[in-house]
């Protein structure tokens, strides 16, 4: 994947450059996921994107062969606990900070999809917005971290099939939303969300 022209070279020049990403900040239910990535300039992967201009199968297929090629990943996540006491801005920084220390090498730089980086990292970072479109490590990054946070969704379907988990992902789609004026919060929803803390406030007694 070709990059812009601010950071051609930048993975060869340094040794260990680490993307971060992250999955699951809008959703109304589940944790927030982040990974990191180190790539092997040796083993280039074709096809990397942001992960939401990518098929499922093409995400699944992309997922196994980071996992398989690139020289360091790591996969992490802040709870939905975490995200009700901290807000999710502060719970994504975590999830991201756990991804980049859970890489099995250290990195010498870290870009960050977005605008802001986690604190309290132990090498230089910077924030590059739409980074998951135009820097390979974090695309990957972005490739883990939506796979891992789907199959999480699945799982969620599995622990609470009323609510269609399956379907949107956690998303505050027409069905979600419907389900949950039906059914109420479980476990999983997010209590600080909007759509959940009304009615929580409607009906307290299904807290």
């Amino acid at each position: 994947m070709e990059q812009p022209d601010l950071f051609a070279g930048l993975e060869s020049k340094l040794s260990y450059v680490a993307g971060i990403d992250e999955a699951g900040r809008g959703p109304l239910a589940g944790p927030v996921y982040a990974a990191a990535v180190i790539l092997d300039l040796a083993r280039p992967i074709m096809g990397l994107n942001d992960s939401k201009k990518l098929s499922a199968i093409r995400r699944d297929q992309l997922a196994d062969q980071i996992r398989r090629d690139a020289l360091a990943w790591c996969i992490a996540s802040a709870s939905v606990e975490e995200i009700d006491s901290l807000n999710i801005l502060q719970a994504t920084m975590l999830a991201m900070r756990r991804a980049c220390e859970g890489l099995s090498l250290r990195p010498d730089q870290v870009l960050v999809d977005g605008n802001r980086v986690p604190l309290g990292l132990a090498c230089p970072a910077q924030a590059i917005v739409k980074g998951d479109a135009t820097v390979a490590a974090i695309s990957a990054a972005s490739i883990l971290a939506k796979t891992a946070r789907d199959a999480d969704c699945l799982a969620l379907h599995q622990a609470y099939p009323d609510y269609a988990f399956d379907q949107h992902k956690g998303y505050g789609t027409a069905l979600h939303l419907a389900r949950l004026a039906s059914h109420g919060p479980c476990p999983a929803h997010r209590r600080s969300f909007a759509p959940v803390r009304r009615l929580l406030i409607a009906a307290p007694g299904t807290d």
